[in-house]
């Protein structure tokens, strides 16, 4: 079974072969053709054998007719497309589903393990450091001038945290992925190593096999995942990539410090968090409750503390040194004294003695922690660890030793890693951000005010009322909340979130559940709100006797266009209110505030929000320097450009300067997750490109200096203004809208996908309103419209060029020049070349009202092109991606195997909606939105 593409894989790497590579003489995309043919093959020989040559027939047919219309723009070879598919029985409809979805994520794996390819072909040709590593990001500081100790105190303070959040765009399920993944390791195997003849044949028919699983895997789930199942799929990716990972990365980064400044020590801080909302984040989602999060609590632990026993039951494996041949310090020898293993054959072995009295420890810490058993048994009885500084302790005491006796190399690697780990994944393995909406916040309050008789309407109270009843509140040490009073449902389960992350943080530790965060802040109230209810269960101490002491960060998301303008406003009246000053001091004078990308785009369109969210950091920054307070952004971002996605190197260093400060964190969602960090490798470098942003975009001046910025920003402000009247012209003012996005998309059928414990809607409304940001967002990706990651622009910038005939240059200049600008023009150029509007043209018919679907379609494909014609001015560029070869490449090789999955979803929303009871049919819908999805990579 031996084929040419395998014996491709087996010929070795030579230095000539990597630096010929590396000279850009060699098609460097060869290796990803070959295995992306090779997975096509196999994918095919697989449909052929199981569902005949027939079936086999017609989806080559659809295949080739779609390639020859993508590469030759003919008409006739999409009619004939068409042709094929309308008239298919629905069986074998979904056969040519199932296939084009599966292609598409075989074309994924391929590009992931074409991109890891080349990084190590980078490594091993000794290329320069390259955009977005550590070694580039040292070397842009080193030329800047930065002196260490500048950088030292900035990782001193620093803080870097993804937050995986559960929000419901990751449409695979786990033993799809899990298949998937082992896919993606025979292909690295074949990369890596010399295969003999056998070898390859058994690599071959492990891959066919894997296929052929997949074919027979149930694409879909049965039923909406619950959310300790989301608990559960978040945890997979710590054993998956973050505990292996993460220590490596800061290892490798501990190493570089070294190397580059060897007159220092350095011994860096746990400053990279893997946060979570998952289990925490209430806003909008019913499921989450106390019982929820102490479970979700307990399985991360679990998760943690299972790794570490692992860890220290291979170290014991490594570390079986003799006390006759080396030295041992004192504390070595107690801590090795204190074990319960007293066999006669590890009498000389204090290392493996200590490591066995330490599992033992550790053992007795699961089972009361979790009580869950550890998967080896422990020799003898230990004490249970009261916290993970004491079991941090005992690792250090075995660094130590072996570094002064003259072993330290064999305290660099597991065992090093090991304490990194411990010191990031404590005993609660990650921070849970506990979320929920203001308004239910209020109404919480204000039932707690009206039982205990202080105050019978609160909600009716105007907003300077309500902030000085509020702050005497949580200045007195009186409770509101009385156990012998039957509260309602909400504010019952709302006090009793809070009470349990208060006995939560008591056994796992304050680290465990740090902050409290605010969807939907409006005022100085809405923070208030949250310390009364911290008060009341115990999170926050009042000031009666010396500083009152906070034990929560609380919050602010601000999310729409007016809650961003409004926002320095907010903190400004917060700060300069004594009894808020003083819980901010008790956290350190930091503040962390939350910046909403989905909702302000929903709310004002992609340019108005950017260009928002960047003016609020800069006036935050300023508010936050003046009081003295540090502040730490927290981008909720997704992965589709129209929620704030789109390269995080790039987004990070085009924050202002100052908004960064060595602290960020970014919101971590749906099928990014996955693609980011569900392979080792590909997320070891994501969690790089994330800490040599923070770095750069902190220690250096990265803003525009080519002219001064009040003219750039100007012009920004009322490109704004006119892209922000020509979105809500479309999306809130236009008579029918509505009704069109509801019937051009599969926003219904969408709702029915099983991908998350959370409902679509905050509300049973239908109002573009209540609609949550992200199935608005994947909606419009299904069609392949992709429209809030560009409507507006075109209008905006046609508009100000008749305001300012010679405002071109200047455009031109500020993409140059300016890292915001010129990423928001790369991220719309991405979701362009995305977009299609021949195939988002068929979603419109299925508008039944003529009329309206010609005016609503008419004005969106006239934007579009405006939109195109105006940027590429700006960029100076013949197409779209002018900069971006390899994504223009990466499209258009996936556009032939998209558009017969969207031409039957639109076929089969057709019979669906006209009354076809057929499971099939929604069963079809639903396995096209899955490969669609993943054609499109970042669509949630």
């Amino acid at each position: 079974m031996t084929t040419d593409a395998a014996l491709r894989h087996t010929a070795p790497v030579t230095e000539a072969d990597t630096a010929h590579t590396d000279t850009g003489t060699e098609d460097k995309d060869f290796p990803l053709r070959e295995d992306i043919r090779l997975l096509g093959r196999l994918l095919g020989d697989t449909v052929r054998e199981q569902e005949g040559d027939g079936v086999y027939g017609v989806i080559e047919s659809v295949r080739q007719a779609s390639v020859r219309f993508n590469r030759d723009d003919d008409d006739s070879a999409r009619r004939e497309m068409a042709e094929i598919l309308n008239g298919l029985p629905r069986d074998t409809m979904m056969s040519v589903v199932r296939a084009f979805s599966y292609f598409l994520h075989l074309a994924n794996i391929a590009e992931d393990q074409h991109h890891i390819r080349r990084t190590r072909d980078h490594a091993i040709a000794g290329s320069a450091a390259r955009e977005g590593t550590l070694p580039y990001a040292l070397d842009r500081l080193e030329a800047a001038g930065v002196e260490p100790d500048r950088l030292a105190g900035m990782l001193g303070i620093a803080q870097v945290s993804p937050v995986l959040t559960a929000h419901p765009t990751e449409v695979q399920r786990k033993s799809i992925l899990a298949l998937e993944h082992k896919v993606a390791a025979l292909l690295d195997t074949r990369d890596r190593s010399r295969l003999t003849p056998e070898e390859a044949e058994a690599n071959m028919d492990a891959l066919q096999e894997a296929i052929l699983t997949l074919w027979r895997t149930r694409m879909l789930r049965p039923q909406r995942l619950a959310v300790i199942d989301e608990v559960k799929n978040g945890i997979s990716y710590y054993t998956d990539t973050f505990f292996a990972e993460l220590p490596k990365l800061f290892c490798r980064f501990e190493d570089l410090l070294a190397k580059r400044f060897p007159d220092r020590e350095w011994s860096l801080p746990a400053f990279f968090r893997i946060g979570s909302w998952i289990g925490g984040d209430r806003d909008g989602n019913p499921f989450v409750t106390a019982p929820i999060l102490r479970e979700a609590m307990r399985l991360q632990s679990t998760a943690a503390l299972d790794h570490y026993l692992t860890e220290i039951h291979d170290l014991g494996g490594e570390l079986p040194l003799s006390e006759l041949l080396l030295g041992t310090s004192p504390e070595l020898e107690e801590l090795a004294k204190r074990s319960p293993d007293h066999s006669p054959h590890r009498a000389d072995e204090p290392f493996r003695r200590a490591l066995t009295g330490i599992y033992a420890r550790l053992a007795a810490t699961l089972r009361t922690l979790d009580q869950h058993e550890a998967l080896r048994n422990a020799v003898g009885k230990g004490d249970p660890y009261r916290n993970s500084e004491e079991l941090l302790a005992d690792l250090e005491v075995l660094s130590k030793s072996l570094k002064a006796y003259g072993a330290g190399r064999l305290a660099a690697g597991r065992l090093r890693r090991l304490i990194i780990a411990v010191k990031t994944f404590g005993f609660h393995l990650a921070p849970i951000d506990l979320r929920q909406n203001s308004d239910v916040h209020q109404r919480t309050v204000a039932e707690l005010l009206a039982v205990a008789g202080r105050c019978a309407d609160y909600a009716a109270l105007p907003e300077d009322e309500r902030i000085a009843l509020l702050a005497e509140e949580i200045q007195s040490p009186r409770p509101l909340h009385s156990p012998y009073h039957a509260y309602s449902e909400e504010t019952a389960g709302e006090l009793a979130i809070f009470f349990a992350a208060r006995q939560l943080r008591e056994t796992y530790g304050a680290a465990a559940l740090p902050n409290s965060i605010i969807s939907k802040t409006d005022g100085a109230s809405d923070l208030l709100e949250v310390a009364l209810l911290l008060k009341e269960s115990g999170l926050l101490r009042p000031s009666v006797e010396g500083a009152p002491a906070l034990g929560l960060n609380i919050v602010p998301l601000f999310e729409t266009i007016e809650d961003l303008r409004q926002a320095p406003a907010t903190m400004e009246r917060l700060f300069t209110l004594p009894a808020y000053r003083a819980l901010v001091t008790s956290r350190g004078n930091e503040q962390e505030v939350m910046l909403g990308y989905s909702d302000s785009n929903k709310d004002g369109g992609f340019l108005t929000s950017g260009w928002e969210l960047y003016k609020a950091e800069i006036e935050l920054a300023k508010l936050f320097d003046r009081h003295g307070v540090r502040m730490r952004l927290f981008h909720g971002r997704g992965g589709s450009v129209g929620r704030g996605g789109g390269p995080s190197y790039q987004a990070i260093l085009a924050q202002p300067h100052g908004a960064v400060s060595g602290q960020i964190r970014i919101t971590e969602q749906g099928e990014v997750i996955a693609s980011k960090y569900g392979r080792p490798e590909v997320g070891q470098r994501n969690l790089e490109v994330l800490t040599a942003a923070t770095l750069e975009a902190t220690l250096l001046d990265l803003e525009n200096h080519v002219e001064p910025a009040e003219s750039f920003y100007a012009a920004m402000e009322r490109l704004s203004e006119l892209a922000f009247r020509a979105y809500r012209g479309l999306v809130y003012e236009t008579p029918g809208f509505t009704q069109y996005f509801r019937t051009a998309t599969p926003i219904s059928e969408i709702a029915t996908l099983n991908i998350g414990s959370r409902p679509a809607s905050r509300t049973k409304s239908d109002r573009i309103e209540d609609l949550r940001a992200i199935p608005w967002v994947f909606s419009w990706a299904q069609c392949r419209l992709m429209l809030p990651g560009w409507y507006g622009f075109g209008s905006a910038v046609e508009a100000w060029l008749q305001e300012q005939p010679d405002g071109m240059a200047m455009l031109q200049r500020m993409n140059h020049a300016w890292p915001f600008f010129k990423s928001l023009l790369s991220n719309m150029d991405m979701v362009l070349a995305k977009s299609d509007l021949a195939i988002a043209s068929r979603y419109a018919e299925l508008v039944e009202d003529a009329e309206l679907r010609e005016r609503i379609f008419g004005r969106i494909r006239e934007e579009w092109q405006r939109t195109r014609r105006q940027l590429l001015a700006i960029t100076g560029h013949d197409d779209l991606l002018g900069e971006n070869p390899l994504l223009a490449r990466s499209i258009r090789n996936r556009f032939p195997y998209m558009d017969p999955l969207n031409h039957v979803q639109v076929e089969l929303l057709r019979r669906h909606r006209a009354g076809s009871s057929d499971e099939r049919v929604r069963r079809g819908i639903l396995m096209s939105i899955n490969g669609v999805a993943a054609g499109l990579r970042n669509s949630g």
